[in-house]
């Protein structure tokens, strides 16, 4: 330990970005108009919030009319789903959705609402062991009336990255409409929509260094969406809701810095995701690395361990002074197993034991290997006290 906590959670949430902040603040209190109103605050409002509209489509390789502001990536994985679903049941009678079993929940449960309330045909691709969907077979499973595809770019529990251009590819070709969780693969990967082949595309900007509760949906242009929330003309019509400005520059500055940083960014975190793996395996005695080897974002690392109860090792962790999470932020402290890890395989008494342990821009090899030092004779010790499952 180095004295101070250790964040090692950057996959949940990241530090949101000093430049970020700075161009934020006179949202708040002076340029504070809304973009709706005719008076010069409204255009000031409008003003900003058109170039950060613009900023983030450069980023994504998109035109600033293809892109619509959020709430964060829940919202813009929700208005994907529903709004394409809905379009294309209503325009082609199209009522079959494909989506992979190893998907956010923001998705999953969603897919999930369309069926179980609206009588949607839901069916789940196969994943393999490392939960990539191989893109044969998404070619054999698509149907005329398959409504819409929605495929995770960079997984958010086990790291692992999807073929997401292939698999665009063969959507293109049959003219449906495929979307992609890009959240984690923003600060990290190629996120041109052009080269991935995405019609729809969501992320959230408190993954990148932005600020929580603001984030953004693609939608090419010609992917007809009906709206889920109504009550003004807003985001051309797709999401009603007086715009968020603050949140929406600090978003598009988050996304500057990180254009300017990726690649160095990627380089140094796969770096030290690569010393996380190699020694864990090592050194743990029965640690399995959960995910794809090579094919994961550049700063994932994620393990079952046998015998180990995954909160009871996140409690220790925690009061060690490192902070780490079990599977997804949004499923920390369910008593269940991950579906994910159900998805690609994983026993489910192994399955509660997952560790994720995900770096950033301030983290040091130093904090590497304080935590490296540590795990071993924690996950030691838990072994050696009560058996954690029965």
């Amino acid at each position: 330990m180095l004295g101070k906590p250790i964040y090692f959670d950057y996959a949940a949430t990241t530090p949101l970005d000093p430049w970020a902040l700075a161009r934020m603040l006179p949202f708040f209190d002076q340029d504070f108009g809304n973009p709706s109103s005719v008076h010069q605050w409204g255009q000031q409002a409008e003003s900003a919030l058109e170039g950060a509209r613009s900023t983030v489509a450069r980023y994504l390789g998109c035109d600033r009319d293809e892109l619509i502001f959020t709430s964060g990536g829940t919202e813009s994985d929700n208005l994907a789903l529903r709004g394409a679903a809905f379009a294309a049941r209503e325009t082609r009678a199209a009522n079959h959705i494909l989506i992979s079993p190893v998907e956010h929940p923001a998705v999953l449960t969603t897919a999930r609402q369309l069926a179980e309330l609206h009588g949607f045909d839901l069916e789940f691709l196969p994943v393999d062991a490392f939960g990539r969907v191989d893109p044969d077979d998404l070619a054999v499973r698509l149907r005329p009336d398959t409504a819409l595809v929605s495929i995770i770019y960079g997984n958010n529990e086990i790291g692992t990255i999807n073929p997401i251009p292939e698999l665009g590819r063969i959507c293109r070709e049959r003219d449906i409409p495929f979307h992609t969780d890009a959240l984690q693969a923003v600060a990290q990967l190629e996120t041109r929509v052009g080269e991935l082949r995405v019609d729809l595309l969501s992320i959230g900007a408190h993954k990148f260094y932005g600020p929580k509760g603001a984030g953004a949906l693609y939608v090419r242009e010609g992917t007809r969406l009906i709206p889920t929330q109504t009550g003004g003309s807003h985001e051309r019509g797709l999401r009603a809701g007086t715009s968020n400005v603050p949140l929406a520059v600090g978003m598009a500055e988050a996304v500057t810095v990180v254009a300017e940083r990726r690649g160095d960014d990627s380089e140094r975190f796969g770096q030290l995701r690569d010393q996380i793996i190699e020694r864990t395996l090592v050194n743990i005695p029965g640690a399995q690395l959960t995910g794809h080897p090579t094919e994961r974002l550049p700063n994932h690392a994620s393990f079952v361990f046998d015998g180990v109860d995954g909160n009871q090792l996140l409690a220790a962790l925690d009061l060690a002074g490192f902070a780490c999470s079990s599977a997804s932020a949004c499923k920390t402290g369910n008593p269940e197993p991950s579906e994910v890890l159900l998805a690609v395989g994983v026993d489910p008494l192994l399955a509660m034991s997952s560790l994720r342990v995900t770096v950033g821009r301030q983290s040091t090899a130093e904090e590497v290997e304080a935590l490296l030092a540590v795990l071993p004779e924690t996950i030691s010790r838990l072994r050696a006290a009560e058996p954690a499952f029965t």
